[in-house]
């Protein structure tokens, strides 16, 4: 069993140690040189396909990272300008020198820092001097000063902006092929006449360039992480999540009938009043406000064991007559839902207590905004000890070479 363990482990060192000999190398920086050969035009106004004529290009540059280089650039050979009214054309002689700053997106975004992709693509942006001479084919035009209100002679040199795109690719190392597409605005005489404007040039050319002096690193090693490992039982604090029961008002429109009770005494002093009728009345009020459509009737009673049967009904049409009056003068209530009655000691609404009779009974029926308490529950998270099996770890680090 010892030595089928032995044997793991070495294999496994081995092969850490083989992927960590071909860990790839990461590219620093390289120089290159390159010749390219394509076209150009020099927009005017004359017919794009008459202008187009042969450049050629040399350049020598370095990457001073995989992202970033620089490159010194020589292009030119011929232009071509014209006229479209006149169907007229003619050519001269140009070279451009430039100094071009590189960005290599492919290298900027790529997770291989080795440089080698199959396709490149990088832009550009750069200065110069041109340099244009042999307009003799202009002169000869014998154009009208008023068409051509300038045109170059003793001052050759202009003013070049460039910007460009380039997609290269590695064919055998160290040579690689390249597509380039530069755009170059220029001083206005460059093509031998003037419009208060820059003249515009793009190229487009293929290259072959030669790739030296690479430049790698290479990282540093790396480690490997043993872990010793064993099973220890702890007391842990974890999420529990409970149930817990809350209650909230809940009001709701319900179609119902009223009943209130006010109840009087035979001599009522003005503590008895506070604490009794005007209690009732105000709690009846508060009901009758709850709807925006009821109708009440206030009838009054009282009781037969006191006074005669006419004195009865004026008491009880006098007690009514009071709440229905307290009911609008106090609390707002509106008289045109409010009618009154009185029963005196014909109705008995409380037969068996004599006194509970000497009272005024509201009613009324509708749409009432009713609130009740209702019962919920919420779930909440606490936090409650447990024993648990935790793995204990001890790393010890191992160096791959």
């Amino acid at each position: 069993m010892k030595n089928k363990k032995f044997l793991a482990t070495a294999a496994l060192a081995m092969l850490l140690s083989g992927a960590a000999q071909a860990q790839e190398k990461e590219l620093v920086s390289y120089s290159f040189v390159e010749a390219q050969g394509g076209l150009q035009l020099t927009t005017t106004d004359a017919k794009m396909d008459k202008l187009l004529t042969p450049t050629v290009g040399l350049s020598f540059g370095h990457y001073f990272t995989p992202v970033v280089g620089a490159r010194l650039h020589v292009n030119g050979w011929q232009a071509k300008g014209g006229f479209s009214d006149t169907e007229k054309y003619y050519q001269w002689k140009y070279i451009t020198p430039d100094v071009d700053l590189m960005l290599n997106l492919t290298n900027l975004f790529a997770t291989s820092k080795s440089g080698s992709h199959a396709l490149n693509v990088i832009i550009l942006g750069g200065v110069g001097l041109n340099i244009a001479w042999d307009n003799k084919e202009f002169k000869d035009l014998n154009v009208s000063p008023n068409n051509v209100p300038l045109a170059w002679n003793k001052n050759l040199l202009s003013h070049n902006l460039r910007a460009g795109l380039r997609l290269e690719t590695n064919v055998t190392k160290p040579f690689g092929v390249s597509l380039e597409v530069d755009a170059n605005s220029l001083n206005d005489r460059f093509n031998s006449k003037t419009n208060d404007a820059d003249d515009w040039q793009f190229t487009a050319m293929l290259g072959l360039s030669y790739r030296f002096n690479h430049k790698y690193h290479t990282p540093a090693p790396k480690y490997i992480t043993k872990i010793v490992e064993y099973i220890d039982s702890v007391e842990v604090e974890e999420p529990m999540v409970v149930k817990e029961k809350k209650t909230r008002p809940v009001t709701r429109m319900e179609k119902t009938t009223m009943k209130k009770y006010v109840f009087f005494k035979l001599a009522e002093s003005d503590a008895d009043k506070a604490s009794g009728i005007d209690a009732a009345i105000k709690d009846a009020a508060d009901m009758m406000k709850l709807s925006d459509d009821a109708t009440f009737t206030i009838t009054g009673y009282a009781d037969k064991g006191t006074g005669s049967a006419k004195s009865n009904k004026k008491f009880a049409k006098k007690r009514a007559d009071d709440v229905a009056k307290k009911l609008v003068n106090e609390y707002g209530l509106d008289a045109k839902r409010l009618k009154t009655d009185s029963k005196g000691d014909a109705v008995q609404p409380f037969p068996e207590d004599n006194d509970k009779n000497r009272c005024v009974i509201i009613t009324g029926e509708g749409t009432f905004k009713i609130t009740s308490m209702e019962e919920y529950e919420v779930e909440k998270t606490v936090m409650h000890k447990v024993k648990k099996a935790v793995v204990r770890q001890k790393e010890v680090q191992e160096l791959v070479k």
